[in-house]
């Protein structure tokens, strides 16, 4: 299935829908937006059956040394460098464990270096999904924390 992948820059707008289902269906909608959307790059996974995409990731870039970059400076990363950030990544249940989740964040990992020219990439993973992350080339960084009652981690990559 995955050969029939078309990943392509979508709205903010197009993120929400599936961002609400997937990650957080039992906050009001408000939850899932964000103030930085107007400034991200959204991308979604389509197939051939659905309109809509089947898989989302917003893209932003890290402006500032915040903690969450500093605390990635400390993992021998390079302070100077350009950091981006990925959040709000969710792919339809119907549609995970055919690799489309997989695609997309590789995609995301090529717009961060190549066009955003970034040599980082970091998000706050849930914790259950920590070891995914890790078979794509991520890695923990700090200490687990929670957003509401679910378990995250700090997780990154160099590109």
């Amino acid at each position: 299935m995955s050969t029939d992948i078309d990943i392509r820059r979508i709205s903010a707008e197009e993120t929400v829908p599936l961002r609400h289902a997937v990650l957080w269906p039992d906050r009001p909608i408000s939850y899932v937006l964000l103030p930085e959307d107007s400034s991200g790059f959204h991308f979604g996974a389509f197939v051939p059956e659905s309109s809509t995409p089947v898989a989302v990731i917003s893209l932003f870039y890290d402006p500032s040394l915040s903690s969450a970059t500093q605390n990635l400076a400390s993992q021998s990363v390079d302070p100077s460098s350009r950091v981006a950030r990925f959040r709000k990544f969710a792919c339809d249940p119907a549609y995970q464990g055919k690799g489309i989740g997989t695609r997309l964040l590789q995609h995301a990992f090529e717009v961060a270096a190549k066009e955003m020219g970034c040599s980082v990439i970091w998000c706050d993973a849930r914790l259950s999904a920590a070891g995914w992350y890790e078979r794509r080339g991520m890695r923990k960084v700090g200490k687990i924390f929670y957003k509401g009652d679910i378990e995250y981690v700090r997780m990154m990559r160099e590109l």
